[in-house]
């Protein structure tokens, strides 16, 4: 699997909602049956850091929480 291809799911996971690390890694097992093997807080920080998705901390969920956006999707990984 591909960077790009793991983004794209991560992507639809996340939809157009604002989704715990836990809730995140849930739907990604629902819709894809798929669990990263790695640590998923550090890849979705990877992509965070580039741009290609959204996260902060929330205090009310008590962990970080991520999101993707219009701008999020308009860009792309080509590494």
């Amino acid at each position: 699997m591909t960077g790009d291809d793991l983004l794209t799911m991560v992507w639809e996971a996340l939809g157009d909602d604002r989704l715990t690390t836990r809730e995140a890694s849930d739907r990604l097992d629902h819709l894809f049956n798929y669990r990263c093997p790695d640590d998923l807080a550090k890849t979705l920080t990877k992509f965070r850091r580039t741009g290609l998705i959204k996260g902060e901390i929330s205090m009310e969920k008590g962990g970080w929480i991520w999101w993707a956006d219009e701008e999020c999707r308009s860009g792309r990984s080509d590494e």
